[in-house]
Formats: C-alpha cells, structure tokens, sequence
C-alpha cells in the first residue's frame, strides 16, 4: 500500500504532496517499467536512480486542479526504514475549488496494489481508496 498525504497550502498557492513508498516496491517498477535495475534507498543509489523514480511516478500521479492540468514537482526524498517518502508541489495554484488526483503507481507492477490518498483540503480531512480498477480520487469544496 502507498499512502499519499495533499494538502494545499493557499498563502504560497501550492499543493504539497508527500509519497510514502516501499522502497522494494519502487525498485520493481522500475526494473518492469523501464527495465531499469536501480538502487534506490542503498547505499549504491545513483542520481540515474532518482530519476527514474521522478519519471515513473510523475507518469503515474496526475493532477488537476479547476479543470487545469498541473505538474508535479519534485523536491526531495529521504527514507525511513524501508519506506521512501518523496516530497512534490504543485506551485502557482490559485483558489482551489476541485482536485482531481489520478494515481496509477504500482498498479502496473502489482494487481492489488492500492493507494490511499489522504488530503486536508477545504478546511477538513478527506481520504479516498485507489486501485487497479478504482484510479482516480475526486475532491471537491461544497
């Protein structure tokens, strides 16, 4: 299971995501995906190896804020144990009135992966259930 933190951030106009991956599961993807052996969270992990993880997951995880497609931006990873937490924004977002988020990680490697979005958006706690059949999370301010 992913699990992936949205919150918007209206006096900088960002939408701040962070990604906590298994580690295990980012090198598989990779390697299937791309056929790409990477190393990331070892030791041997090259700047190659993050950017591939960068491809993969910005190819997986879409956003749309208002109907506008946003990218989504990389700003750091570390890792706790065996779990990558990954760091994106989206800049330049003005009032935010719905999010639709698009998460297909893993979900290519791994049947019954699922991906649990959890946001803070519109002043409350929200979360929504991704899987192979299920790839799109829905928010919106009413």
């Amino acid at each position: 299971m992913g699990i992936y933190q949205v919150e918007y951030a209206p006096a900088k106009k960002r939408l701040q995501i962070a990604m906590r991956l298994f580690v295990d599961d980012c090198n598989t993807a990779l390697y299937q995906s791309y056929g790409q052996q990477t190393k990331l969270g070892d030791v041997h992990e090259s700047p190659t190896d993050v950017q591939w993880m960068n491809t993969y997951i910005q190819s997986h995880f879409k956003v749309v804020v208002n109907g506008k497609p946003y990218s989504i931006h990389f700003k750091r990873k570390e890792l706790e144990n065996n779990v990558l937490v990954c760091y994106y924004t989206c800049d330049e977002v003005p009032k935010l009135n719905r999010l639709v988020i698009e998460n297909t990680l893993f979900t290519d490697v791994f049947p019954d992966q699922q991906n649990m979005i959890q946001a803070q958006l519109f002043g409350k706690k929200q979360s929504a259930l991704l899987t192979q059949s299920v790839k799109e999370a829905v928010f919106v301010n009413d």
